[in-house]
């Protein structure tokens, strides 16, 4: 080891004794290199959110339907004798639409004058003694009996509108053997109405006869002043929404069945927590909201919010917030979970 060492120096004069130490030492290998890091906090810009009352209001969408609607048909398997109106034609309750043929009836109205006239002849032979009580009995229940089909039988040969509304269609054309199907149906549109389904926190809010804002997209700029008609009695175990129906009384049939409404209700004032947007966080892959609240002046802890409606460029918040909480409004691309921060103006 020596003479080599004498080698190198006589072969590199300029070099250091330590320097060729350095190189023959260990191998010939460096020291691994050390280095040294140190946190800083992030710096971040905080807002204190306040209560506030907040008026509840909420738009929900759904369909027109009608208030009622009826399939006209025969209970019985019968021909068309004649289809007396059309689709889009506005029709009165108790109008006739449809008449059956007639054969049946008219044998059967036939039959029962034939049974008054045997029922009367018997009660005077009765009344002379001539027939006994029990005689009489079973030719009066058989009369009524007679009488109560043949008014069936009517109902179903002269088909009759329940309701006041519009033919909106029409399955069968004359002479057509129906086999009991509807031939028509008749839809009542004033007035019509909307089914919504409300949020089960609202249950105790919404009452018959509240008022309703109606909007149509097809229809911009126009509102229909409609109101609650019917709060099903109970809530969908499943959605956590309460069944509610919205009426209005389309008087000049501005509004059809099938129409895409969007109903706005004023459920009162809330005193909510309000949080400005720039603090709201959204976690990727799923609908969760996060904001970061300031915790003792230092670090921020990652909070789940659930929202309420938009107030411009706030958020109402309905849980996950406290008044006075402090929450990050800038620099929230640096943070994590409980990260180190320097709070500036």
């Amino acid at each position: 080891m020596k003479t080599t060492i004498k080698k190198m120096v006589s072969a590199f004069p300029l070099l250091g004794i330590g320097s060729l130490l350095l190189l023959a030492g260990c191998g010939g290998r460096t020291a691994p290199e050390q280095t040294a890091t140190t946190k800083q906090a992030v710096e971040v810009r905080v807002e204190t959110v306040r209560e506030q009352s907040v008026e509840q209001i909420q738009e929900y969408t759904g369909d027109i339907i009608a208030y009622s609607k009826n399939m006209i048909a025969s209970q019985t398997a019968m021909r068309i004798e004649k289809i007396h109106v059309e689709v889009g034609d506005y029709v009165k309750a108790g109008q006739l639409l449809v008449q059956m043929e007639e054969t049946a009836y008219l044998q059967a109205k036939l039959q029962l004058e034939n049974l008054k006239t045997d029922y009367s002849r018997s009660s005077a032979l009765h009344e002379a003694g001539g027939l006994s009580k029990q005689v009489i009995d079973q030719l009066k229940t058989q009369l009524d009996v007679t009488e109560e089909s043949i008014a069936n039988l009517h109902k179903n040969t002269y088909l009759l509108s329940p309701i006041a509304g519009i033919v909106t269609s029409r399955m069968f054309d004359n002479g057509d053997m129906t086999g009991g199907q509807p031939i028509l149906q008749v839809q009542q549109l004033k007035p019509v109405k909307i089914k919504l389904n409300i949020q089960e926190q609202y249950f105790s809010a919404i009452k018959p006869n509240m008022r309703a804002t109606i909007k149509l997209d097809v229809l911009p700029g126009e509102e229909f002043a409609g109101k609650v008609h019917l709060v099903y009695p109970t809530v969908d175990a499943v959605s956590h929404t309460v069944t509610t129906e919205i009426v209005w009384d389309n008087s000049r049939l501005e509004l059809r069945p099938g129409m895409f409404a969007r109903v706005v209700l004023n459920f009162g004032d809330k005193t909510r927590v309000v949080v400005p947007d720039r603090a709201i966080v959204k976690q990727p892959g799923t609908d969760d909201r996060y904001v970061y609240v300031l915790k003792d002046n230092h670090t921020v802890a990652y909070t789940k919010v659930v929202l309420g409606q938009r107030l411009g460029d706030r958020y109402e918040v309905l849980s996950g917030l406290n008044d006075g909480d402090r929450v990050a409004v800038a620099g929230i691309s640096k943070l994590i979970n409980g990260t180190e921060v320097s709070v500036v103006k």
